[in-house]
């Protein structure tokens, strides 16, 4: 695939970006290495090979949820610019 100039612009107007110079042909450059690298990509025969769904083999090797108090409701409040008894005051960011 050929990587001109009017490609360039339309790529970056769609990203709603500008590039002048150097620059326009420094991504044109990049893209021409990005294309280049999917092509041999595809030159590589993947006959009898199954897809990858997962990574690794691990089945849930999360950690148990274990609910623990780590800090108590007042000392959360102790340094709160604003509090109202057992809450954090907010400014009021939406109007009816």
């Amino acid at each position: 695939m050929e990587i001109k100039d009017e490609l360039v612009d339309h790529i970056a107007h769609l990203a709603r970006l500008e590039f002048e110079g150097e620059k326009k042909e420094a991504i044109k450059a990049d893209l021409i290495k990005m294309i280049d690298f999917v092509d041999q990509l595809n030159q590589v025969d993947t006959e009898g090979v199954e897809p990858l769904i997962f990574m690794t083999d691990s089945i849930n090797v999360l950690r148990e949820d274990v609910a623990k108090v780590t800090i108590t409701q007042e000392e959360a409040l102790k340094n709160a610019p604003n509090k109202d008894s057992d809450y954090f005051k907010i400014a009021k960011v939406l109007s009816k």
